[in-house]
């Protein structure tokens, strides 16, 4: 809105119709698309003005931005068991078990307590995730295991993975940290796709349905408040009626 203002040298108040299609237009022809965040944050602040000052006539002039329509990046489970190999330590290692084997957000990894882990029952409790919503999801044998030789090792008090703040102190591993664990994996992996956190969680959901888990047990899992988010993963996930093929392997044979 300052941008704006200093355009004109006037209130965004005062501009016209015209003058505001005008500024937006030189905006998108700056930049590659119009979910640019300078472009869409400047929809959002005319919007959100001509709201407060009662300007209704004004807001129906602002063109409306759609979410890109595209698919998340999945890793397959070969790409998996070679991501979740490849760190030396045991710690970076549960990181990448626990971001992909429990479909945890990144902010929902850094705030994991060490009482949240149930190793009887083999459960998780997910704390105040997305929306401020708790949920349980299952822990595998494996991440049990794991996490037992982790805390012998280590011992971390509250935090179930820790780091150090800019004074040096251990504190909660931070998202940052998370995403060099991540960035780090995937360098040393030779995995040529993008990866980061989300798309480990993306992977989960993924692995879930193509091994017969079904949609609303997913969405559950995920801590999704709308079927709608969760369905995204049907067009990624090779199941259904059918496994989808490819028309070559029936012209030709397998």
């Amino acid at each position: 809105m300052a941008h704006l203002a200093l355009h004109f040298n006037c209130s965004p108040l005062a501009l016209d119709e015209e003058q505001i299609l005008d500024y937006l237009h030189v905006l998108k022809s700056q930049h590659k698309t119009p979910s640019d965040s300078f472009f869409k944050h400047t929809v959002y602040g005319l919007r959100y003005a001509y709201r407060l000052f009662g300007m209704n006539e004004m807001r129906v002039v602002l063109p409306s931005i759609e979410r890109p329509k595209t698919l998340p990046v999945v890793l397959n489970q070969r790409e998996i068991k070679q991501l979740l190999k490849t760190p030396k330590l045991l710690k970076h290692r549960l990181v990448l078990a626990m971001l992909y084997g429990c479909g945890l957000r990144n902010f929902e990894l850094c705030n994991l307590q060490r009482k949240d882990l149930d190793f009887d029952r083999m459960m998780l409790h997910v704390r105040q995730g997305k929306g401020r919503k708790d949920r349980y999801v299952p822990l595998s044998k494996m991440q049990v295991r794991g996490l037992q030789r982790y805390f012998l090792a280590e011992n971390p008090d509250t935090w179930c993975f820790t780091g150090n703040d800019k004074s040096g102190r251990p504190s909660r591993i931070s998202s940052q940290g998370v995403q060099w664990i991540v960035r780090e994996a995937r360098r040393h992996s030779g995995i040529q796709k993008e990866i980061t956190a989300h798309i480990l969680r993306h992977s989960y959901a993924t692995h879930l349905l193509e091994m017969g888990l079904d949609i609303m047990s997913v969405k559950d899992l995920l801590g999704h408040a709308d079927i709608q988010t969760t369905l995204i993963y049907l067009h990624v996930a090779q199941s259904g009626r059918q496994r989808p093929f490819s028309p070559l392997d029936r012209l030709y044979g397998q």
